[in-house]
């Protein structure tokens, strides 16, 4: 009978780390080769986010100007203001404390009988 030569005699410890390297291996060459099939197959699809990453990423270099508010916009500001007037005014009438401070009586008066911007501030100013 012809000598053969014996098999190769692998430890446990040794076999274990061989599994253990090969399938380490293995996961690394997996996950290379699918990061560059994605770079590759689609770098074109995903060009436009890349850019628009890019473009968040970096803060904007000037603000623009704010529009000059339009007449449509003035005027609804205005008609706030008239309102918010006009409910202090009533807060004020409606007060019971007001009907015993004279000076304020008084600017009640002329307010009512000759509504100006001087009688509606003194109003304000008086009345609580």
């Amino acid at each position: 009978m012809p000598d053969y030569p014996s098999p190769p005699r692998l430890s446990a410890l040794k076999l274990t780390v061989s599994i253990a390297l090969g399938l380490w291996l293995g996961f690394v060459a997996i996950v290379l080769t699918g990061w560059l099939l994605s770079r590759f197959l689609f770098a074109e699809q995903l060009a436009p986010v890349a850019a628009a990453v890019h473009q968040l990423a970096q803060p904007p270099a000037v603000q623009p100007a704010p529009e000059p508010p339009t007449p449509m916009f003035e005027q609804f500001q205005q008609n706030l203001q008239k309102n918010e007037q006009r409910q202090a005014l009533e807060q004020v009438r409606s007060n019971p404390r007001n009907l015993s401070n004279p000076k304020c009586q008084f600017w009640l008066q002329q307010d009512q009988n000759a509504p100006s911007e001087k009688s509606r501030a003194n109003v304000l100013q008086f009345c609580e």
